[in-house]
């Protein structure tokens, strides 16, 4: 019961996890000339940038969270071929040296004050703010959940709590139906879905049970994925190793004692079908993070409102974000944040010395979709849904290099690279390419 009061009250930052923390907090009237709220991926990459760019003792960043992860591997580890603790390194240990790190939770954004309050009560006040929140899970909006996690045969990779359960449930699956989901809003790696539905496949047939097997993927998207070159070669996939596929379908209750879904039928309101499942694998709905949206720098949605070109906010010039908690128009990934980092860091370097920002980001971002154990599909694209690619082939077919650099080679660059503001910039696996050509 503690791990599901601890899903409960988990407030997403980033890839980073809220944890309780007896360190101290911070003093009021505190001042700094940049503040970094939220402390993933986003907000420890721009810290070392601006560590460098103006010094130590001029940058904090505020994170509740002991633990840092790396959730991209969080699909093979609920695959059994990550471990948890892989994946998951200390938040001092990732954390600027030098830097002062607040660890409290933002609890408002005043942006006509330049102030941040924390949950304490304490007030910071800024002159540049890098706004790198993340986004908000939502369990607790499909009926049954998070308490249905108490129950077996249902697990999630977007959860540090629940990510070992999809592995426990693939390793207990005996016959049936194994049913993955996809939500009716935005999500983070939106490829995170039926990656796993591919892994459990290939599990299934090396363990002897996939004929007694039904893997079903339910999708609320109308389409398999997004970008056609690759969502063509997924559907062969899917073809190939009969995988059930089943557009507009929306998971809107658990019954996990029953271990039964209920899904609506977005494109029939009011039709609902029940499926009865050996596993579960649930992809949560999505959403804002209540901070942004809860003030001044949200849009009508509940984003963080920046410049799709530059990542300045559109109505305060102090403030920037980078990430999963803005509103730009493209896949939320790890890929993206790296990509974003150098068009961000360039930006803030112009608006100090009151210059134009002459960056543009194109909107870059990657999903390498795991196929098997073994192989991936590295897709890479921009703003317009254009395929965006790194290497001198076809990246649409199943490669096992690509593998090997999702599963090996990227997160070394991460921890390495990516949070000591070393490695990123437009097409992050481009420059990895130079890199190894040099």
């Amino acid at each position: 019961m503690a791990a599901l009061r601890r899903l409960r009250q988990c407030h997403s930052t980033g890839i980073a996890i809220s944890r309780v923390h007896t360190s101290s907090r911070a003093s009021a009237q505190l001042h700094y000339k940049v503040l970094v709220v939220g402390g993933g991926s986003g907000g420890i990459s721009m810290s070392a940038r601006m560590k460098r760019m103006m010094g130590a003792e001029n940058v904090a960043v505020v994170e509740p969270s002991e633990m840092h992860y790396y959730q991209p591997i969080w699909t093979l580890v609920g695959a059994g071929a990550k471990t948890l603790t892989s994946s998951g390194r200390s938040t001092a240990s990732v954390m600027p040296s030098g830097v002062k790190w607040v660890k409290s939770k933002v609890q408002e954004i005043n942006p006509d004050t330049n102030t941040v309050r924390t949950d304490d009560g304490n007030e910071i006040s800024y002159e540049y703010l890098i706004v790198a929140l993340g986004l908000q899970i939502h369990f607790e909006k499909i009926k049954g959940l998070p308490e249905g996690f108490e129950h077996p045969k249902i697990g999630s990779n977007y959860s540090v709590q629940t990510v070992e359960k999809t592995w426990k449930a693939l390793q207990d699956f005996k016959e049936g139906n194994a049913v993955f989901t996809f939500p009716n809003t935005p999500v983070k790696c939106a490829g995170a879905p039926q990656k796993i539905m591919y892994l459990a496949d290939a599990y299934l047939r090396k363990t002897g049970k996939r004929e007694k097997a039904n893997v079903i993927y339910n999708t609320s998207l109308p389409v398999l994925f997004g970008i056609k070159k690759y969502a063509d070669s997924l559907w062969d996939i899917v073809k190939q190793r009969d995988l059930q596929v089943n557009l507009r379908q929306n998971l809107i209750e658990v019954r996990a004692d029953k271990q039964e879904a209920v899904f609506e039928n977005l494109d029939k309101p009011g039709e609902t079908k029940v499926l009865e499942y050996e596993m579960l694998h649930v992809t949560p709905p999505m959403g804002p993070n209540l901070v942004i949206k809860g003030s001044l720098l949200a849009d009508e949605a509940g984003w963080l409102d920046v410049s799709k070109d530059n990542l300045q906010h559109k109505r305060y010039p102090n403030v920037f974000g980078i990430g999963d908690c803005t509103n730009l128009p493209t896949a939320k990934t790890g890929a993206a944040v790296a990509a974003q980092t150098a068009i961000l860091n360039r930006t803030i370097s112009k608006v100090i010395k009151n210059e134009k920002p002459d960056k543009i980001y194109d909107g870059y971002t990657s999903c390498p979709l795991v196929t098997s154990y073994n192989t991936v599909i590295l897709a890479e694209f921009d703003y317009n849904g254009q395929p965006l690619e790194t290497f001198p082939f076809n990246q649409a077919k199943e490669r096992r290099l690509m593998y090997y650099m999702k599963a090996d080679v990227m997160p070394h660059l991460y921890w390495h690279g990516l949070l000591r503001g070393l490695w990123g910039g437009p097409g992050p696996y481009r420059k990895l390419l130079h890199l190894g050509m040099k």
